[in-house]
């Protein structure tokens, strides 16, 4: 049945929930509220107030983002992960920019460029793009040898081995990478609009924790992990749709049925 694959993912976050609603029903700690009144708080702000609209700067700065550096971390990627000379002579500085804290330049960076929707985007690429890249370098070298000498045999052109061949082969540590990317870039997402934004769900929070409205406080921090699972299960779909072949399965085969006890177990046609 279709639906047994979906009881099986959501029955977790159900019981969690649930939990959750009961546990903090009779609350009255001030910064634990009920969990009905964050909701409420959540619904109200949805409906009423800005937070729609903190909600679209959020993703959209996300998306760009995250495509850019995507487009970016996966050309530079194929590439040096075909050549092993620069593989050689790139690999101590994407080291050390992969160990480099991309938060430590978030109050340079606002600073330098302001607070609109330009230093955002260029925050989630920066620290998005290595992710992908060394990925991508990993998923190149990953491919059997003989693919590639088989694709030099049949004299295919440099830009379309690396279109037909070695992208389709490293598309699954592509992906993966991605995905590691997407928790950076939610997370590069709210501390650069915590620092500095009039608008954004970081700056919602923010706002909310200044005024000393917990509800509302908690109901963004919600919607923010809402909006990383959300995009999460997005992304899984289009792996499922890119890699069907890659996620399927060989058909499973029976073991044989283990022998009662009394029974001889036969080799070559003896009993034993």
């Amino acid at each position: 049945m279709a639906w047994k694959p979906i009881l099986r993912q959501l029955w977790l976050p159900a019981l969690v929930f649930l939990i959750l609603l009961v546990s903090t029903a009779g609350s009255t700690n001030f910064y634990f509220p009920p969990l009905t009144e964050v909701l409420a708080a959540l619904w109200h702000e949805l409906l009423h107030g800005d937070l729609v609209e903190d909600l679209l700067f959020s993703l959209s700065n996300i998306v760009l983002g995250l495509a850019l550096a995507t487009v970016v971390g996966v050309a530079a990627g194929l590439v040096i992960g075909e050549s092993p000379t620069l593989r050689l002579a790139t690999g101590p500085l994407l080291d050390f920019a992969r160990a480099t804290p991309t938060v430590g330049f978030v109050p340079v960076i606002i600073l330098t460029l302001g607070i609109g929707s330009g230093p955002k985007i260029f925050l989630i690429f920066l620290g998005s793009v290595w992710p992908i890249l060394l990925n991508t370098v990993s998923g190149v070298r990953a491919i059997g040898p003989a693919v590639h000498e088989t694709a030099r045999g049949y004299r295919i052109p440099w830009p379309l081995r690396l279109r037909r061949v070695t992208l389709p082969g490293a598309l699954p540590q592509i992906l993966a990478g991605i995905r590691i990317a997407l928790a950076v870039a939610v997370v590069l997402m709210v501390v650069s609009e915590i620092y500095g934004s009039p608008v954004g769900l970081g700056n919602f929070i923010l706002r909310s924790g200044s005024s000393f409205h917990v509800a509302e406080t908690w109901a963004g921090t919600i919607l923010i992990g809402i909006v990383g699972y959300g995009l999460s299960v997005l992304l899984l779909l289009v792996e499922h749709r890119l890699l069907g072949w890659y996620h399927q399965r060989a058909p499973r085969v029976r073991s044989p049925r283990p022998a009662a006890l009394g029974e001889g177990v036969k080799s070559n046609g003896v009993a034993v």
